[in-house]
């Protein structure tokens, strides 16, 4: 498909920041469409400046204020008769931030006919009443599109596939006002449009002038959801039987390629009711999201009991139940909501046992960083809490995907002094060990899971028995020691009862992979690795957090 983008900018009353927001989305050389809806004088001098100050706007205007959706389907209609095929909508106030456009036009690119939507990442400039309020929106669309699909409802920047949209918005009355972010995604996710996320940060400006009207903005969206939760209903077979389908449908081959168990706004719910109502509201909040998910991830819910049998059968147990499968995900669940406490700031360290801290202190004092393999056991990143509890050492986790990075990003969110650094790879491999050697060098510790293939590391596996059979584990965290000639540990974070315990384990001094000996010398060091994460998948069954089919038959063959 052509991807041909444009921005849609909807101005309201706003002179001061025009030129600022043209000059700076100047730099993506695509048109401008400006739409001035109904402004006064000194806005609509700002805006002939702008449009004779940059060839890339177009100007349209609207003589009597309709709204901002009225303006916004506007620019999207004209954009989409002059031959373009994306529309991304951005606000004129500054908020948004511009730097992000190329993010929003690569996946447009990459996905064309979903629809793009920014989920905002607030600094402290956010009004509180304003952050928690859209939550209330937030709920409602979750309940009308039966999924937590859409991140942000409300969040004006958004790049919308023309085609689609200018159908919709030509066949149904779409509000115009501040009512339309979110009815125009949640209808466009009844016709079947996916939704993709991209993280952006949202500022308020000191002076930023809003023109949320409190009494009749907040009637508007009261009725909005009254209609689509309405309308919800009128569809729910259809919606129902999409779901089905989505869960039945065919397993993925890798895991790299399945969603996350989880959502960002999902988590963040629980996370607000936790500052909000306490501890014990929050894991009572967990069970209705828990048997959301339990009833509609098919894939995961066959994949934990895949992992249950199979440990049942390793230890002679006895045969697990829908129940084993709940707590197990339920269990997952919890974890996230104590890693959160921990980054916080509010975990009670009396509740975490640590008997090989002077080991790690020992490690720390040396002043030569460190490879720690940890695993999907447990909480990998609760034990990055209390490692760098005191600032005693800088921690750094490598990761395959964006999905930690998602996770992560709600914990920098909540706790500024977060420390620790995300370095997102796809293989392991020289140019890998150049970017990281400076850091152990430094004294830094590189934090990497040992129980997950790399989406991009063609064959670059071993299978070692775990659990009885065979299963397939990267060699990466073992090579990438290997080049950084460093000590390599295995860390492991299990929850007891309401108690924690960490266990720090010296694993090697140094790998070392001689050409003649590599192949035998990774397979070595795969099982050992393998074997201690039996071990304690053993001592802790439902606190295994790998929601898909660990043992399956991997499409490059064993090594």
């Amino acid at each position: 498909m052509n991807f041909s983008p444009c921005l849609v900018v909807p101005v309201y009353n706003h002179p001061a920041t025009v030129g600022t927001t043209v000059a700076r989305l100047a730099d993506y050389a695509v048109p401008i469409y400006l739409v001035d809806d109904g402004s006064d004088g000194a806005t609509q001098t700002a805006l002939r400046d702008a449009a004779a100050s940059c060839t890339l706007v177009r100007l349209i205007r609207i003589e009597q204020n309709q709204g901002k959706g009225a303006a916004v389907m506007r620019g999207m209609r004209d954009a989409y008769a002059a031959g373009h095929t994306h529309a991304l909508q951005i606000d004129v106030d500054g908020q948004h931030d511009a730097a992000d456009v190329a993010l929003f036009f690569e996946r447009g690119r990459r996905n064309p006919e979903a629809v793009i939507c920014g989920r905002p990442i607030f600094d402290a400039s956010v009004p509180r009443a304003r952050f928690y309020g859209r939550y209330l929106t937030h709920f409602w669309v979750w309940v009308e599109t039966l999924s937590f699909d859409i991140g942000d409802s409300m969040c004006g920047f958004r790049l919308y596939p023309l085609a689609a949209t200018c159908a919709l918005i030509d066949a149904v009355a779409i509000p115009q006002r501040m009512n339309f972010d979110s009815e125009i995604v949640v209808r466009l996710h009844w016709r079947g449009l996916s939704v993709e996320n991209i993280p952006t940060r949202v500022t308020y400006p000191a002076d930023s002038v809003s023109h949320f009207d409190m009494l009749r903005d907040n009637l508007r969206i009261t009725a909005t959801h009254t209609r689509l939760t309405l309308g919800m209903l009128l569809r729910l077979p259809l919606l129902l039987a999409r779901k089905i389908q989505h869960a039945a449908g065919g397993s993925s081959s890798h895991w790299s390629k399945l969603r996350e168990l989880g959502t960002r706004l999902g988590i963040q719910s629980v996370f607000i009711c936790y500052r909000v109502l306490g501890d014990r509201m929050a894991r009572l909040m967990l069970y209705p999201i828990v048997t959301y998910y339990f009833v509609t991830r098919a894939r995961a819910r066959g994949a934990s009991r895949a992992y249950l049998q199979q440990l049942a059968n390793f230890s002679a147990g006895r045969p697990p139940t829908w129940r084993d499968s709940y707590r197990h995900m339920y269990a997952f669940a919890e974890s996230g909501l104590d890693k959160f406490i921990a980054w916080i700031g509010c975990f009670d360290p009396a509740r975490a046992e640590f008997p090989e801290r002077a080991e790690f202190e020992r490690l720390i004092a040396r002043g030569k960083g460190a490879v720690i393999v940890g695993s999907h056991l447990g909480n990998l990143e609760m034990t990055r809490a209390l490692a760098v509890g005191g600032h005693a050492a800088t921690v750094n986790a490598v990761i395959y995907t964006d999905h930690a990075i998602r996770f992560n990003g709600l914990l920098q969110q909540a706790n500024a002094d977060f420390g620790v650094n995300l370095i997102q790879v796809s293989a392991f491999g020289p140019d890998t060990a150049i970017q990281l050697r400076e850091k152990i060098e430094r004294g830094e510790l590189l934090v990497i899971v040992g129980d997950r293939t790399p989406p991009a590391e063609s064959g670059r596996i071993c299978y070692a028995d775990f659990l009885g059979r065979p299963a397939p584990f990267a060699q990466g965290p073992f090579i990438l020691a290997s080049l950084l000639e460093c000590p390599v540990y295995l860390f492991f974070c299990l929850r007891d009862g309401a108690r924690y315990r960490v266990y720090l384990e010296h694993f090697a001094e140094r790998i070392e992979l001689p050409r003649q000996e590599r192949a035998a010398r990774l397979q070595d060091y795969v099982q050992r690795y393998a074997q201690r994460l039996e071990s304690y998948c053993v001592k802790a069954p439902e606190q295994w957090f790998n929601f898909y089919d660990f043992w399956r038959v991997e499409a490059q063959g064993k090594t």
